[in-house]
C-alpha cells in the first residue's frame, strides 16, 4: 500500500489503513515517546493516544511536507501534554550550575538503552527541549512557544542539558578525556 493509498484508507476510517499504518510506524514512533517519557507503560500510552489522533484528525493532513513528519509531531506534542501533566517542565536548577563541563570526545559508541537511560536522568525540561533540539530540529522559537518558555530560556536549558549529559558520560566512564 503506498502512502497516498494509505492516507486514502484512513480518511475513508478503513481499517485495513488503520492497522498498516499502526504496523509501518508504532516502532519509530514508539521511540520518539520513549525519548521524553522516562517509562514504557506512558511511552505506550501516549504512542497510543498520538494514534487515535491521528486517525481522528487526518482530514487535516494537507500533503504539505512529510506525512511521517506529521504524524511525529502528533507524538512529540502528545508527550509533552503527558510531561505537563505528570512532570514539572520548569528550569530545574542545579546547585551545581557554575561547573563547566568539559569538551567531550563521544567517538564511542552508546547501546540505544545506555542513551535513554542518560536522556532519562534529565530533569523533565532539560530533556524535552534537548529532544526537541536535537533529535527533532526544533529552532529555539518553536520550542519557546511550544513549552511557554522564552527562547532565551530554551537555550539555556539546552546547553545545561548537554552540559549535564557530557558530566554524566563521564562519570559513568563512557569517554575517556
Amino acid at each position: 500500500m503506498t502512502e497516498a493509498e494509505l492516507i486514502q484508507g484512513l480518511n475513508r476510517g478503513d481499517a485495513k489503513a488503520h492497522k498498516a499504518l499502526y504496523e509501518k510506524y508504532a516502532g519509530l514512533m514508539l521511540g520518539i515517546c520513549l525519548r521524553y517519557l522516562k517509562n514504557q507503560m506512558d511511552a505506550e500510552e501516549v504512542m497510543l493516544t498520538g494514534f487515535v489522533k491521528v486517525f481522528q484528525h487526518i482530514g487535516q493532513f494537507e500533503n504539505k511536507g512529510s506525512f511521517e513528519g506529521w504524524i511525529k509531531r502528533i507524538m512529540v506534542n502528545e508527550a509533552l501534554g503527558f510531561l505537563r501533566k505528570k512532570e514539572p517542565l520548569h528550569l530545574a536548577i542545579e546547585k551545581d550550575v557554575l561547573h563547566i563541563a568539559t569538551e567531550a570526545n563521544a567517538e564511542q559508541d552508546l547501546a540505544i538503552e545506555d542513551l535513554l537511560r542518560l536522556l532519562h536522568e534529565l530533569p523533565a525540561g532539560y530533556r524535552a527541549v534537548f529532544n526537541l533540539y536535537a533529535i527533532e530540529g526544533y529552532s529555539h522559537k518553536e520550542i519557546g512557544d511550544l513549552l511557554n518558555i522564552s527562547e532565551g530560556t530554551s537555550k539555556s536549558q539546552l546547553s545545561k542539558a548537554r552540559a549535564m549529559l557530557q558530566r554524566r558520560l563521564q562519570d559513568q566512564e563512557f569517554i575517556t578525556l
